[in-house]
């Protein structure tokens, strides 16, 4: 049973580090998206 938890604990903690993971490349992708937008003069206007 103890192998069975180990297991468990691991599985989760892989899922929760690849969903971090996604989080910090989604907020890099925003900022430089941002500033990219910035750089063109567009701002927020979406055409």
């Amino acid at each position: 049973m103890g192998h069975l938890m180990a297991a468990y604990t691991v599985f989760w903690g892989v899922v929760v580090g690849l969903l971090f993971s996604i989080w910090l490349r989604q907020r890099q992708l925003e900022r430089a998206l941002t500033a990219l937008q910035a750089r063109l003069g567009e701002g927020d206007d979406d055409e």
